[in-house]
């Protein structure tokens, strides 16, 4: 006889492992699937070990800097198998701490290769440990393959880089994020094809590291989801760092030899070029992991790669969900969390709410930072709204000065008819913590009004935000 449940999720990374405790929270017995490691890319791969290896890169930088604060720092240096080794240390604490939450959950941990073989039922066969994790072994305590059942089945199995032919990651001269997370040694040069987030993190960081780098990106914009103004800004402060950045252009060929890659870049004029580099990264996307779980046969409904879900994560077959990225764009750990508990909660019969995509932040930590969340004031505009703009310069900011940090804008877009707050895009320091105020003010639907009656603190580097909502209606303070 099976196992039963009432929920099984497949795929423990953040969207899976956040679900399995909520689900447990809520009374539902319930079990994970898991194959490679606990916290999935985002824990192991992804959102923590880089913003570690960022953090390096930062503090490396401010040393190099040290005059400019009145310090003294003779003969700053790193060693790049101890910074990986920082990284990678973080990792392995993390991933030991989302075992102990969900053993503490009382969560079923089952290890193995699930596929679901009819509505209700999911195989789960022995699966190898990964090669690329050996810091993290198969934890204790867990369940073996075999034959369950559950109401519901929860898939979670997020994406993987996406791969361009004839321009296949070799992990040796042609890198994933895989293989940008752990090098060897820095190398002399970098070809990064692409400029969204994951391309231009790994282009900040190698680039402060003394790496010579440059970005090829297939639209006219770096980081093409952001808004135009910030990412023109990025690019300028990026440039004036030294990272050589092409954009309307694409990576057409590659050829490798003994000492690295030689990239045939053709840009949209038609014009053409060979750059040579050490190494190459191909940041182009991701793709979901659908594959080998048994939706085609049960016919859930997929598009472009991801399975097609609605706002509860539910999809066109009773009994079978999904969330985070292989349900689709933004491919972001926080929306995968938040997509898995409005599942969960919806199963579980609670008055929950969809997911309103307009309303997930997205962050970049390369230097400077970038933060936004809601509609671009190109959005907002195509969308039919009559915007309200303001912005504020860091130049104009007491703290931004103090840190030694003048470069960067606070950009607030309003419906000028209602004064709701459409959007908000930034860049500079500390700007991906800044934008959760944004975030919360647009979930209590804000006003311009409410905005300008809030107090913000002083000296802080949130006044801004506070100045471009003002400088939206013409009441800027400080510019």
């Amino acid at each position: 006889m099976a196992d039963s449940y009432d929920v099984i999720i497949i795929g423990a990374g953040p969207g899976g492992y956040v679900t399995a405790i909520r689900s447990a929270q809520l009374g539902l017995k319930t079990a994970i699937v898991e194959r490679e490691h606990l916290g999935g890319i985002c824990l192991n791969w992804g959102c923590i070990p880089t913003k570690a290896l960022l953090r390096s890169a930062e503090i490396y930088h401010y040393m190099q800097h040290a005059k400019d604060y009145g310090l003294s720092v003779q003969g700053a240096s790193f060693d790049p198998a101890a910074v990986v080794k920082r990284s990678r240390g973080v990792s392995g604490q993390l991933n030991g701490g989302v075992g102990f939450l969900l053993k503490k959950n009382k969560v079923d941990v089952i290890w193995g290769e699930a596929k679901i073989t009819r509505p209700g039922e999911v195989v789960v066969s022995k699966t190898a440990k990964p090669a690329m994790q050996p810091q993290n072994p198969v934890p204790k305590g867990i369940k073996e393959p075999g034959t369950y059942t559950a109401k519901h089945i929860i898939v979670a199995t997020g994406a993987r880089p996406r791969v361009i032919p004839g321009i296949e990651p070799d992990g040796k001269q042609i890198w994933t994020y895989f293989e940008a997370m752990v090098p060897d040694a820095m190398p002399k040069s970098l070809l990064v094809m692409g400029s969204g987030a994951i391309g231009i993190e790994f282009a900040s960081f190698y680039k402060t590291m003394g790496t010579e780098v440059t970005v090829v990106e297939l639209l006219p914009q770096i980081m093409p989801v952001e808004d135009a103004e910030i990412a023109a800004i990025a690019r300028k402060q990026l440039e004036k760092q030294g990272l050589k950045i092409i954009t309307d252009a694409k990576v057409s060929k590659v050829t490798k030899s003994a000492t690295g890659v030689t990239a045939t870049v053709e840009t949209k004029d038609g014009k053409s070029q060979e750059i040579s580099a050490e190494k190459l990264i191909s940041a182009v996307g991701v793709v979901g992991n659908i594959e080998n779980l048994g939706l085609e046969a049960l016919g859930v409904k997929t598009d472009r790669g991801c399975v097609v879900v609605d706002g509860f994560g539910r999809t066109n077959v009773a009994g079978i969900h999904a969330i985070g990225d292989v349900a689709g764009p933004p491919m972001l750990a926080h929306k995968a969390e938040h997509e898995g508990v409005i599942c969960v909660e919806k199963i579980a019969g609670k008055d929950a709410h969809p997911m309103d995509k307009l309303k997930i932040p997205g962050c970049t930590y390369c230097h400077p930072q970038v933060a936004s969340v809601g509609l671009t004031e190109a959005k907002a505009k195509e969308a039919g709204y009559t915007v309200k703009v303001g912005r504020f310069p860091f130049m104009g900011n007491g703290k931004a000065i103090a840190l030694g940090e003048p470069d960067g804008l606070i950009k607030t877009v309003f419906d000028a008819k209602t004064g709701q707050l459409l959007g908000a895009h930034m860049v500079g320091a500390e700007v991906t913590e800044l934008i959760q105020g944004f975030v919360v003010a647009m979930n209590l639907e804000t006003t311009e009004e409410e905005l300008m009656h809030t107090v913000f603190p002083h000296p802080t580097l949130s006044e801004m935000m506070h100045e471009s909502a003002l400088d939206a209606y013409g009441r800027a303070i400080h510019i």
